[in-house]
């Protein structure tokens, strides 16, 4: 009897993993993978660690279409290579704290927006500037020229808050304002 009830429960186990990894692997586009890089990060998430063979066996995709999802996480800091002893294939662990997952990849991106974004600013008002030290140039083309230049020192106020949030984010100070754990 006790060997049914653990078929049973072995059945409801995998079903309990099925509903995580499909939702985990639908909803894996906010971090910028595909589907197919959702899956695998959900299935490795349910285990300790998986090297390419076992991911292709487990997931049946080529080995291209593994390496690239894998590499594709690794940048995302979602799945980490773990070195094993006495092994020459590569193993990989998924990163199980979601905090360090999100983190990582928003502050990723908010690091790019902001830098990319405050060397445009920078860039336009040194060319803004030559406007404004033209004399020749019509009240109306100065005027527009203040206007834009205004409109730029207005959105560095966000650049500059999204760089202090990043650095909270990653110094976690983030979390004396907004714990974990309510």
């Amino acid at each position: 009897m006790a060997n049914s009830h653990d078929e049973m429960a072995k059945e409801k186990l995998e079903e309990a993993k099925g509903y995580v990894i499909e939702t985990i692997a639908e909803t894996m586009d906010v971090y910028g993978v595909t589907p197919a890089a959702g899956k695998l990060y959900a299935t490795m998430y349910f285990k300790e660690q998986m090297n390419l063979d076992e991911m292709r066996e487990e997931l049946g995709m080529s080995k291209p279409s593994m390496s690239t999802s894998v590499r594709k996480l690794q940048e995302n800091e979602m799945v980490k290579k773990k070195f094993q002893k006495g092994s020459r294939k590569h193993t990989y662990a998924a990163e199980k704290d979601f905090f360090h997952s999100f983190m990582s990849y928003y502050c990723q991106l908010w690091d790019r927006e902001a830098k990319m974004n405050m060397e445009a600013i920078k860039q336009a008002e040194f060319t803004l500037d030559q406007i404004f030290e033209d004399e020749n140039v019509t009240s109306e083309l100065m005027e527009e020229a203040r206007e834009i230049y205004d409109q730029l020192e207005q959105s560095k106020i966000y650049y500059r808050w999204l760089e202090r949030l990043v650095a909270s984010i990653r110094s976690e100070e983030i979390y004396e304002f907004l714990p974990k754990k309510p």
